[in-house]
């Protein structure tokens, strides 16, 4: 019998100095994790007023916490094990093929096209602009290690795509930053515009650091006619075990000749959102985060009845929430997001659009955009 146990100890010791120098070998030397920040970038960000010099980490506007008890965190567990039936759609989402063509003969009028979750296209003055291009199967550093998009394929393949003016980030997250989609769009992509220190992930991927622009809160820039300002929002960051908050994370507002559009990004609530508002507003349609969210952790992800009453405090005249459609990163139903926030919205009299996954969004038409296929 002591044999056996002993046999048995051992079997479990090798298995997990194994689980653990594969894991060690895999973050060292995986490039989905991308790159850390020089030391001189850091020297430089440590004169920014939302970084923490003696942490070496960026801080939101007010204090945000992340953690949870030890009860609450294996609470989580507990639920995320067992699952929720109806945390995915019982069967794949049905999309809108974009036609190549059709993207290519664009005219000046404002356009996007949803990807799902927090990807676009975006077709404004000329400009050919991805935010948050994550066209991944997996918002995870292996595919083992997440689930997948709600769809088999997506409305038009990367190597469909024009070429891309500038591709927008909002933060480094692998639902929002994959390394696969950046390696498809780097040689058609003339420009990068993204937070501070997330240089280092595309540096480190082969993109030219010349084609890179990074950018602290209220920091503006121009692109062609469209001026660019990059905005706070309540978050976190990190792509590893070992990095979080090593890189800063944010909102953007992208303003054309006519039209004026407001992208969240990820956040929880604060009264960031009524500073935008009042420094940029109002806006003719925002994008806002509205998915993927739990009580545990409402100070870095929005409720649906904060989504719409954020919508208000940016002053948006018209609202479409991101942030789901595709991928299952918590425990509420898969179409709870939009349920919940078509209800805030109307309760706040605020228009709200939940166009389908591929379908034209023009700006100078967004009413044609309400049908309720994800019922």
């Amino acid at each position: 019998m002591k044999k056996i146990l002993k046999f048995v100890s051992l079997t479990i010791l090798f298995l997990i100095i194994l689980i653990t120098v594969v894991g060690i070998v895999f973050v060292n030397f995986s490039k989905e994790f991308g790159a850390n920040p020089s030391d001189k970038k850091v020297a430089k960000y440590a004169q920014e007023s939302n970084f923490n010099s003696a942490d070496k980490k960026f801080e939101n506007l007010i204090p945000t916490s992340m953690g949870m008890s030890f009860k609450s965190m294996m609470g989580s567990l507990s639920e995320f094990i067992k699952g929720n039936p109806n945390g995915r759609p019982s069967e794949e989402l049905s999309l809108v093929k974009i036609d190549s063509l059709q993207v290519v003969k664009n005219t000046n009028k404002t356009r996007l096209f949803w990807f799902g979750h927090s990807s676009f296209l975006l077709q404004i003055e000329g400009k050919n602009i991805l935010l948050d291009p994550m066209l991944g199967n997996v918002p995870a550093p292996h595919p083992l290690l997440g689930g997948k998009r709600y769809t088999k394929e997506l409305p038009i393949e990367i190597e469909k795509l024009p070429t891309i003016d500038a591709i927008i980030i909002s933060h480094d997250h692998y639902d929002h930053l994959d390394y696969g989609s950046i390696q498809k769009l780097k040689e058609k992509t003339k420009a990068f515009y993204v937070p501070l220190g997330v240089s280092a992930h595309f540096e480190a991927w082969g993109v030219s650091a010349e084609s890179i622009k990074e950018m602290n809160w209220w920091e503006e820039t121009q692109l062609g006619d469209i001026n660019l300002a990059f905005t706070p929002s309540r978050h976190f960051s990190g792509r590893g075990l070992t990095n979080r908050n090593t890189t800063l994370w944010g909102s953007w507002v992208i303003i054309g000749k006519e039209d004026t559009l407001y992208f969240s990004g990820d956040s929880g609530y604060g009264p960031h959102f009524k500073e935008i508002g009042e420094k940029y507003g109002p806006f003719d349609f925002a994008m806002m985060e509205c998915g993927q969210y739990n009580e545990k952790w409402a100070q870095i992800h929005l409720m649906p009845e904060e989504t719409a009453q954020a919508g208000l405090d940016v002053k948006a005249k018209t609202i479409m929430p991101i942030h789901w459609g595709a991928f299952t990163l918590a425990l509420h139903d898969w179409n709870d997001p939009v349920i919940r926030v078509s209800v805030a919205a109307k309760k706040l009299n605020l228009e709200l659009i939940t166009p389908k996954i591929g379908e034209s969004i023009w700006l100078e038409d967004l009413k044609a955009n309400t049908s309720e296929w994800w019922k």
